[in-house]
């Protein structure tokens, strides 16, 4: 495969990040953490391959991570893993509301509001 017909690789794993809904670097734009003009400079990983950031997901279409570390959601404050969890998981949504749309959403779109 051309190197052009590529989409962008996981710099942990190594492998093609294949689906916006499986994407770090979206995730993290949808949240607010990064500008739109940061995106093509940015480094990519897989959802999975960011467990620390992953871990707040739940939806019924992402399967739970879990972490054995000091940012272990189960070993941090209650009040933050909730509101973490509210936000990290409605971004997640948007990502999936985002792949499936029928219509083209502007990239400008695509980040949640507070």
């Amino acid at each position: 495969m051309a190197k052009c017909d590529q989409g962008y690789l996981c710099e942990v794993c190594g492998d093609e990040v294949t689906s916006i809904v499986e994407s770090d670097l979206y995730l993290r734009y949808v949240l607010g953490q990064l500008d739109a003009e940061k995106l093509h400079v940015s480094p990519e990983r897989h959802l999975r391959c960011n467990p620390v950031l992953a871990q707040y997901i739940e939806d019924e279409r992402f399967e739970m991570i879990f972490i054995d570390s000091e940012f272990d959601r189960r070993q941090l404050d209650a009040k933050y893993v909730a509101e973490q969890t509210t936000r990290v998981s409605r971004a997640y949504r948007r990502l999936r509301e985002i792949a499936e749309s029928e219509t083209p959403i502007s990239l400008l779109e695509y980040p949640i509001k507070d």
